[in-house]
């Protein structure tokens, strides 16, 4: 059926809608005049200026301009390390003949989703409920005051063309039909996040049992062979394996703990892993972590920094040990900018094409490499290649100690050749043209950043690590931060636009929290406050028990949205929560703790349904089943001692402390001179103070135990 039959039968209801497209003609030109984009703070859209296209930024001007000419937006979404955002570029948004159809019947709007998700958010839900499926570049079609009615993903010139030429013609002769359309879809986006909670005030009843289930429920959808999720494409999903990890820790279950394993070992042998530079792409391509999508994030590499951290804790896995050293390396070398901040991120593409920077031809290995100790075979080189055009995409089939005992070589020897081979093979691929980075700066994902260099400095006791950390929060806080606890979003060549969204503020508290466990600098753990509170009167929703994404009175947009879901990065709903749970910890106030138990009953009915997709949310589950212990060190050797046990993996314990007083309740009279003393404590009582760490740890393990029993 031709979408442009429009009828009331195919108006959408709030459940979902599929429409099939039939998409002709065709239009050819070049030439190009500049736009206004040239002074947008995104790199993205700057690189969109040299377009014919009369685009604008997501501003009042192109909504006012849409209703005084009566012409519906053109809204296209994407980001600056998007492989297909710079093809549909390339094939339409640079052709004057599409350009002049968009210019002569829409306001077209081009938006950044990494500065702008709100916006990406409503139109990356309308094309999820019209076609099932979703992915950038994102094209939406909306009604003046920004209601959509059509959104799709990537179209070649031809089929872009017919497109824009259907919606034009029904807009112009069936408007009523679109308006209908926009409005029942615009309904349906605005239900979808929210129809399955369950306001109340009811307690939270998490048992050992439920979190059992929930496990359970996760463990169906783990690729056992290959790790991961089943299905492909693979994307890392940190907080999958983190509630793994966690589920082992509390429950000894040897299966979490194998899978986890598993994944993370495939991940850091395969292509998806840079194994000459250090760092993961976006995703796999294949179901084996081999073939990437090539582009680099700051905020899967930040995460991923605090998953191999917590996985060398608990296992003490050299090899984990290895990745979270060389992601950092990566992350400082290419993503690192002025003052302690991060870049966002790195494109798939060069001149020379999609992920031809990081693929070799089996002479070039040789050549860069050496031919000897077997390194080719180590990293599956073939003369024949093993991706495209004769090209070998690196990886491995096994840890380097393993393999070297596989082939009956001296793995110090091995290990070294290897070390001596990636420099090399490195220094040969700078000569090559480099992939653009997307140089704006972010606050959630600095924040994200931030909090991987606090857990890579208690896995590995690098001091380095903390000073970048201490660099980065102060960053946040002089740059991005108002003396209110407001947020900016972006920040660009010293100025910063954009209002924070939530997950700007759930990952700085968050990030702050860490940062204080680590430091014991109550200044973090004050900040951390002040942002929460901030977003507390800013974007809770009483009714429900959430938060919305936008703040009140920040959204020009049709629908406020929030975001409860959990996928590559965890929804800022659940960061929130879990923050929540902390502070209520730390100030002993129960109305932070009141809240995060009104949000877990909220969605604990929907988290059941598929915990793989509200990982984040299950590991909060753990601490409500479980408990969580307060670790408070007090004298003059806090911080060392705190270091010492944080060099273990405690995922429900809250650390606190210094060498003097401090105004936290669980602090009060803990301080004795001459003594460096720790206190694992719950539920505000304490065990016996000890001296020596190994007798606290004894202390943390023997309640944990008691907890599975």
């Amino acid at each position: 059926m031709n979408w442009m039959s429009w009828n009331n039968a195919t108006i959408l209801r709030p459940a979902a809608a599929i429409i099939l497209l039939l998409m002709i003609a065709a239009c050819s030109g070049h030439s190009h005049k500049g736009n206004r984009l040239s002074s947008a703070s995104s790199p993205y859209l700057r690189q969109h200026a040299d377009n014919p296209v009369d685009w604008f930024e997501w501003n009042d001007e192109a909504m006012a301009k849409a209703k005084k000419e009566n012409k519906p937006l053109l809204i296209s979404i994407g980001y600056a390390s998007c492989h297909w955002c710079h093809v549909m570029e390339r094939e339409s948004f640079m052709d004057t003949g599409a350009a002049r159809i968009m210019n002569e019947n829409f306001v077209c709007i081009k938006v950044d989703r990494e500065e702008r998700p709100d916006i990406d958010n409503i139109y990356m839900n309308a094309c999820q409920l019209l076609t099932g499926g979703g992915g950038w570049p994102l094209n939406a079609f909306a009604l003046p005051d920004g209601k959509p009615f059509f959104a799709g993903t990537y179209y070649n010139k031809q089929s872009w063309i017919g497109l824009l030429r259907q919606i034009s013609e029904a807009y112009r002769n069936k408007n009523s039909l679109v308006v209908k359309q926009a409005e029942a879809l615009t309904n349906g986006i605005a239900e979808e996040s929210i129809s399955f909670l369950r306001p109340g005030n009811e307690a939270v009843v998490m048992t050992k049992s439920v979190y059992d289930n929930l496990f359970d429920s996760v463990y169906k959808h783990i690729d056992i062979r290959n790790g991961g999720l089943a299905g492909t494409p693979k994307f890392p999903m940190p907080a999958v394996n983190e509630f793994l990890l966690q589920y082992h820790y509390l429950s000894g279950d040897k299966r979490a703990l194998d899978a986890a394993n598993n994944t993370l070992t495939r991940m850091a042998l395969g292509g998806m892993y840079d194994q000459v530079g250090g760092g993961f792409a976006r995703y796999s391509t294949d179901s084996t972590w081999r073939i990437p999508h090539f582009e680099k994030m700051l905020y899967d590499n930040g995460q991923l920094v605090s998953l191999y951290a917590h996985a060398y804790q608990l296992t003490k896995n050299e090899f984990y040990k290895t990745v979270l050293t060389e992601t950092i390396t990566f992350v400082e070398r290419d993503l690192s900018a002025p003052g302690g901040a991060f870049y966002c991120s790195l494109n798939a593409d060069t001149d020379a094409g999609e992920g031809e920077f990081y693929a070799w031809k089996s002479d070039e290995f040789n050549k860069a490499a050496g031919s000897e100790n077997k390194l080719a075979e180590y990293f599956n080189v073939t003369p024949g290649g093993n991706w495209e055009k004769g090209r070998n995409i690196l990886y491995a089939s096994a840890p380097p100690q393993d393999f070297s005992i596989l082939k009956k070589q001296l793995p110090g020897n091995f290990n070294s050749a290897l070390s001596e081979a990636k420099n090399r093979l490195l220094a040969e691929r700078n000569k090559r043209s480099r992939p653009a980075r997307d140089s704006k700066i972010l606050t959630a994902w600095n924040a994200i950043m931030l909090k991987g260099y606090t857990d890579a400095y208690t896995a590995t006791g690098n001091e380095a690590y903390l000073s970048k950390a201490l660099s980065n929060a102060k960053f946040i806080e002089k740059n991005m931060m108002g003396k209110d606890g407001s947020l900016k979003r972006q920040y660009k060549e010293g100025e910063t636009s954009i209002e924070g969204f939530l997950d700007d503020y759930a990952w700085v508290a968050r990030a702050f929290i860490r940062l204080y466990q680590v430091c014991f600098d109550k200044h973090w753990l004050d900040l951390a406050r002040q942002v929460t509170e901030y977003a507390s009167a800013n974007f809770y929703d009483p009714h429900s028990g959430m938060f919305y994404y936008t703040g009140a009175g920040q959204s020009n947009l049709p629908i406020r949205k929030m975001e409860i879901v959990d996928n590559e990065i965890p929804s800022s709903n659940a960061i929130v929560a879990g923050v929540l749970y902390e502070l209520g910890v730390y100030f002993e106030d129960r109305a932070y703790a009141d809240k995060c138990a009104k949000m877990f009953s909220s969605v604990s009915k929907r988290i059941s349904t598929m915990p793989a997709y509200y990982a984040h949310w299950c590991s909060i589950a753990g601490m409500f089943s479980y408990g969580t212990y307060e670790i408070a060190v007090m004298g003059e050797e806090a911080n060392k001692k705190n270091q010492e046990l944080q060099r273990n993996y405690l995922p429900t314990c809250f650390f606190m402390g210094g060498s003097d007083e401090e105004n936290l309740p669980l602090l009060k009279d803990k301080l004795q001179d001459d003594k460096t003393l720790i206190y694992v404590c719950t539920n505000k009582t304490c065990k016996k103070p000890a001296e020596a760490t190994a007798e606290a740890l004894r202390q943390i393990r023997s309640a944990v135990e008691k907890e599975m029993n």
